[in-house]
């Protein structure tokens, strides 16, 4: 623009800035943002081009839901190090978000991963997968534990870790492979949360990164022993061995009524 001390109307000084003009009616309104000079005779308002910098800082900071209160008082107050505490503050809320939003987005990654299972998969058939590391929250249980008690346990874990909603984590059990071999086919030991983005802390447990048997149980948990079998019996036709923990965990819970429906996938690290 040429001519920089020129004033503006105000629909061509809101237009300038992508705003409707009866926002800058209401900062004017508020105190917050008023025009070069008010036309006494028509109460037109005039704008000056060197005022847009101050209404760019007003619209960035509503962009970043500051609330108008503090903006207030900021441009009471205006000053390079009171603006640089201001961002320094929203920069720090941003991250956080930034850090929420791709924790959802890895576990709407992970659920439609699932779904595209469930869709594709065939039942009967034992697969030799590839995994990555994964750090999860863990919670000791045994045979003697009350329902309750696993609740409460899990419920404690999500606050420590500050899970805002139980549909941002996925969830699963683990038994140890030496109580599978033994036969001992109940004898689980851990609830295990897989919280994505997660870095590893004192006491969360490492799944370890490297080949898996991937196998999947359809029904009640009374013929889940049988499964093991089957994948017993594939680990030593391919001179498999198996190690660690067994991780299991329900793929279809969301979209299932009965349990006769319920679709469990089972993880298995493999040796060397």
């Amino acid at each position: 623009m040429s001519q920089k001390n020129q004033s503006l109307t105000i629909g061509q000084f809101a237009a300038l800035h992508g705003i409707n003009k009866k926002t800058l009616m209401w900062y004017d309104e508020i105190g917050l943002f008023r025009p070069a000079s008010i036309n006494p005779e028509n109460g037109y308002r005039r704008y000056n081009y060197h005022q847009s910098p101050i209404l760019e800082t007003i619209l960035l900071l509503r962009e970043l839901e500051v609330p108008i209160p503090v903006i207030q008082d900021f441009m009471k107050n205006r000053s390079a190090e009171n603006l640089k505490d201001l961002l320094d503050e929203k920069i720090a809320d941003l991250d956080l978000r930034i850090t929420h939003l791709q924790a959802v987005r890895t576990t709407l990654r992970t659920h439609r991963q699932n779904i595209s299972t469930l869709l594709t998969m065939d039942l009967s058939e034992i697969s030799i997968i590839e995994k990555r590391e994964r750090c999860l929250v863990t919670v000791d249980i045994s045979k003697n534990i009350t329902f309750e008690d696993e609740v409460e346990l899990i419920t404690a874990e999500t606050e420590k870790y500050r899970l805002g909603r139980l549909h941002h984590a996925t969830y699963g059990s683990m038994i140890p492979v030496s109580s599978l071999l033994s036969g001992n086919f109940d004898d689980y030991s851990k609830l295990f949360i897989e919280i994505p983005l997660l870095t590893y802390q004192a006491g969360l447990h490492m799944a370890p990164s490297g080949k898996y048997l991937r196998a999947f149980h359809k029904g009640d948990w009374d013929k889940i022993p049988k499964r093991y079998e089957e994948i017993f019996a594939f680990a030593e036709k391919h001179n498999l061995k198996l190690h660690g923990f067994s991780y299991e965990m329900g793929i279809n819970e969301n979209v299932v009524d009965r349990i006769e429906d319920y679709i469990v996938q089972i993880e298995i690290p493999i040796f060397g």
